[in-house]
């Protein structure tokens, strides 16, 4: 059985009013919210003909339907594909984001952190943020200084002029020239490598040239490694994660309680951004409905995330969750210009 134009559009019909109301809609109902002058008899054929298909359900006798999983996705794809060129119909709801993000600057983690609050009180919803990572950074530049006879400094600078400081201990004392010596040979010979390029000839080579001092190379070389491969430094800000007892149907004692842990927590987040991230090199919208997140808490939600850049390879996910029947066409688009936002603003 094909969905046929008449079919999509009581889904959509459906969809709209569920959205709006969270109660599930009946035959009457739609007969009024269509343009299709179709009798409620009519519908409810077709409505039976939807629900055999997988695109809505009844919740219980005597009730009227709500969207699956299916329905939504179907209602999601054909949005994107309307909506793809077109921004206009709602940007000044979010014409205080775009004024904020050009004018405040000051520090990336604050303006992340802004950014997931505006969000979420521009949409009702929960929302995340995150620091941006690379999966294969680059090492830009190394400064080694020294701090005491037997301690060094260690400032890491990789892609996206994102810098990691470290300290190391040294077994014997050095003086300032060696320093110069060993930031001159360390950074000619790394700069612009990944962690894979750093292969053992590269190591040998550097040992080889620092004669006396190879131990202090080593200890470099180790504090490197663990910075490039460190995947405990992503920072994720989230917001609005109160928003979620607004919506019924994720307010119940129980599933408010595993999102607001997993909101806390964090970790499990890490999973959704990772997806998002590797999601055949996406720079777009994803949008995940119920079962389709990685995030077993979240199987009652839908999850709208998208890529900001700071250069080539290194990039951000921003976030916004909330129940499946959420205004997607409103997410879509706040994500859209705050995702064009931030890629001007680190690119500036």
């Amino acid at each position: 059985m094909e969905l046929d134009s008449r079919k999509f559009k009581i889904l959509q019909a459906i969809i709209r009013n569920y959205l709006e109301t969270g109660e599930p809609v009946g035959s009457r109902t739609i007969s009024k919210y269509t343009d299709l002058n179709l009798s409620s008899a009519t519908i409810r054929n077709e409505m039976a003909d939807l629900e055999e298909l997988g695109y809505i359900i009844q919740p219980h006798t005597s009730a009227g339907r709500i969207p699956t999983d299916k329905g939504y996705r179907l209602y999601v794809d054909n949005m994107m594909e309307d909506k793809a060129n077109e921004l206009d119909s709602r940007k000044k709801e979010v014409e205080d984001l775009k004024t904020f993000l050009i004018e405040k600057v000051d520090k990336v983690e604050v303006l992340l952190q802004n950014v997931a609050k505006l969000l979420a009180d521009n949409t009702n919803y929960a929302t995340m943020v995150t620091t941006a990572k690379s999966n294969k950074s680059r090492l830009k530049f190394i400064q080694l200084s020294l701090i005491e006879s037997n301690k060094l400094l260690t400032v890491i600078v990789m892609d996206g002029n994102i810098i990691k400081n470290r300290m190391i201990d040294l077994d014997t004392v050095i003086d300032s020239e060696t320093v110069l010596k060993m930031n001159i040979l360390l950074n000619s010979t790394l700069n612009g490598l990944t962690l894979e390029e750093i292969n053992l000839s590269i190591v040998s080579k550097l040992k080889n040239q620092a004669g006396e001092h190879i131990d202090l190379i080593k200890k470099v070389i180790d504090v490197v490694a663990d910075t490039l491969s460190d995947e405990d430094d992503l920072e994720i800000y989230t917001s609005g994660a109160t928003n979620i007892f607004k919506y019924p149907e994720l307010s119940d004692s129980s599933r408010a309680s595993e999102l607001i842990c997993t909101f806390e927590e964090k970790e499990l987040l890490t999973n959704l951004i990772t997806d998002s991230l590797n999601e055949d090199g996406q720079k777009g919208i994803q949008v995940y409905i119920g079962n389709e997140t990685p995030v077993k808490t979240m199987k009652d939600c839908s999850v709208v995330t998208a890529t900001y850049e700071l250069e080539d390879g290194v990039r951000g996910t921003i976030g916004i969750i909330g129940p499946k029947r959420m205004d997607y066409e409103k997410v879509v688009e706040n994500l859209k210009i705050v995702k064009e936002q931030l890629d001007t603003v680190f690119k500036k």
